[in-house]
């Protein structure tokens, strides 16, 4: 496609298309996840090992995803969406009625993964792209919360299906297959965009390097949350599944707000401004979440540990932050989704390093040491954003 008839593509057209795949897609992975714990429950008499071995299969995509890319460089971004769109449809199938033994069903879980992590890129790269110019953060917490509420909607429909409706983990795989392959032929009725050059997804820019850093410290700071805080919860306050799914709900709920809110602020004040904010409240977070026993009374430590997930919860969407700063000093617009894919695998090899990390210290010295740590991150990661600077003009228009 040349410049000319690039500039010709109808974005009303294109951005309609996209929220609605976006939200279709969205209560598509809402019912996978809805069922996926209570279907390896009542399919696979699993030990602790198998359990905790899923999430092997489930994240080395996430590590794999930028050779992927560079495999598919020929592909435009609408195009790899459609390519890891098809992914969950055959994955969810697959895992649904093709898993007759636990092996094969890890296979399954792999390229259902392997669609979702090559789509996490695409997504904040086509958001950008369909953004008026100075308002991508903004576009970005839009399509968020689109996302947010389909998931919202998902896990309703799993809950009153299997209690009223008689629904199977059948029907819902294949339920969520028939969304995956709705979003991707909503993707593929997208205009293409411009190709983008062979050698692009591999090579790390020595101008982006305070972007790699960035994806390093979110990396860290995400798995530690992910992991540790709902172990807090349950081991240390002795909570039932009820209060997690009841928290994730209403953050679900916070974040349909929160985060056109959110994206509106780092149009507003910037990326630095956000990404400071942040680091500044995961501190409190981590002592919160750390020490808040030691402090208080069990009941309000309990009140506090819950506070802290719910804001945790929504500092998460913060990332978008990431996404638009990497736009803003991109030296070419072909450049964004490839380092934003790149962003994706340096996240996964932070990420379950301070898992493994996180469990040792848990272990030997305790569950606040853990939050220590975590402390200590977000206080890497205030010195990080503050050495962000914005060009006052740059060249890569998307």
């Amino acid at each position: 496609m040349n410049s000319s008839s690039y500039q010709k593509i109808d974005i009303a057209r294109e951005l309609r298309l996209f929220i609605i795949a976006s939200f279709v897609m969205g209560m598509g992975y809402s019912l996978f996840d809805a069922i996926f714990n209570n279907f390896l429950n009542e399919r696979f008499p699993l030990t602790g090992f198998q359990r905790s071995f899923l999430e092997f299969p489930r994240e080395l995509p996430g590590f794999l995803v930028v050779f992927v890319s560079a495999l598919l460089w020929f592909l435009c971004s609408r195009r790899l969406g459609v390519i890891a769109l098809i992914l969950g449809v055959f994955g969810s199938l697959l895992i649904g009625f093709a898993s007759p033994s636990y092996g094969i069903m890890t296979l399954w879980l792999f390229l259902y993964s392997l669609g979702q992590h090559v789509f996490m890129p695409i997504a904040s790269t086509i958001g950008m792209e369909l953004a008026k110019e100075g308002k991508a953060g903004q576009r970005l917490g839009q399509l968020n919360a689109v996302r947010n509420f389909a998931a919202i909607l998902g896990s309703f429909f799993v809950v009153a299906g299997f209690k009223y409706f008689g629904l199977t983990f059948g029907h819902v795989f294949a339920l969520a297959a028939a969304l995956f392959a709705i979003a991707a032929a909503l993707m593929f009725a997208m205009t293409p965009e411009r190709e983008k050059p062979e050698t692009v997804y591999l090579k790390l820019h020595r101008e982006y390097r305070l972007f790699y850093l960035l994806a390093v410290l979110y990396g860290s700071r995400k798995q530690l949350f992910i992991t540790f805080a709902p172990w807090v919860l349950v081991t240390v306050f002795h909570q039932p599944t009820q209060i997690l799914a009841t928290l994730l709900t209403i953050g679900g709920v916070i974040g349909i707000l929160f985060q056109p809110f959110l994206g509106w602020a780092i149009d507003r004040f910037g990326e630095r401004a956000v990404l400071i904010c942040e680091a500044v409240l995961l501190v409190f977070v981590c002592f919160g979440y750390g020490f808040g026993k030691t402090l208080f009374s069990e009941h309000i430590a309990f009140l506090i540990a819950c506070a802290c997930f719910l804001l945790d919860q929504m500092l998460m969407s913060v990332n978008m932050a990431r996404s638009t700063y990497m736009k803003k000093i991109a030296l070419e617009s072909a450049h964004i989704q490839p380092a934003l894919t790149i962003s994706v695998t340096i996240d996964h090899i932070f990420s379950i390093s301070v898992a493994l990390i996180g469990g040792v210290i848990w272990n030997v010295f305790g569950f606040e040491a853990v939050f220590l740590l975590g402390a200590g991150i977000a206080v890497a990661n205030i010195i990080a954003a503050s050495r962000i600077r914005i060009p006052a003009s740059n060249p890569a228009k998307v």
